[in-house]
C-alpha cells in the first residue's frame, strides 16, 4: 500500500469570512491559523500549503480578557542601540487594528519557508467592508 501525498494542483481552496467583533484574540487566531494551514483537511501535509483563504472583518472590535489592553506590549527594534520601541495593545488597536490580528496569527504559523505563502491568504479589515465578495466567502463556524 502506498502513502498518499497531496499535489499542489489537487488542493481545493475555499474562502471563509470571520466577524471578529466580540471574539477573544487568541482563540480567534488559533481558528484562523488552522484554516490557513489546512490542518482541518484530511489531505493535510506539512510540506505543502493546502489551506484556505480567510477574511477577517471588524478587527477593531476584538476582545481581550483581564488587563491585556494596557499590559500587553508589542515590541519592535530598529537595530540601533537604544532602538527598542514598544506599544500597548490599546494604542495599536487605535492606530492599526489589522496588525493585531496579523501578528497573533503569524505567531501561530510555523517559522519555515511556507509561512509567507500561508500568511498571504489572510485578509484582515478594520471595518465590515471588504473587496472579496466575488469569491463568495462562507462564514467560519466555531
Amino acid at each position: 500500500m502506498k502513502t498518499y501525498s497531496p499535489k499542489k494542483q489537487d488542493i481545493e481552496r475555499t474562502w471563509y469570512i470571520v466577524d471578529a467583533s466580540g471574539k477573544r484574540l487568541g482563540r480567534l487566531a488559533t481558528e484562523i491559523a488552522v484554516k490557513l494551514r489546512g490542518k482541518d483537511k484530511p489531505q493535510f501535509a506539512p510540506h505543502i500549503d493546502c489551506g484556505d483563504y480567510v477574511i477577517v472583518i471588524n478587527a477593531k472590535d476584538i476582545a481581550v480578557t483581564g488587563n491585556k489592553m494596557e499590559d500587553k506590549q508589542y515590541y519592535r527594534h530598529s537595530g540601533y542601540p537604544g532602538g527598542l520601541r514598544k506599544k500597548p495593545l490599546k494604542q495599536l488597536l487605535e492606530e492599526n487594528p489589522e496588525e493585531v490580528i496579523i501578528k497573533a496569527v503569524r505567531g501561530m504559523i510555523p517559522r519555515n519557508k511556507l509561512r509567507k505563502e500561508v500568511m498571504m491568504k489572510l485578509k484582515v479589515f478594520a471595518g465590515s467592508e471588504h473587496p472579496h465578495e466575488a469569491q463568495k466567502p462562507q462564514p467560519l463556524t466555531d
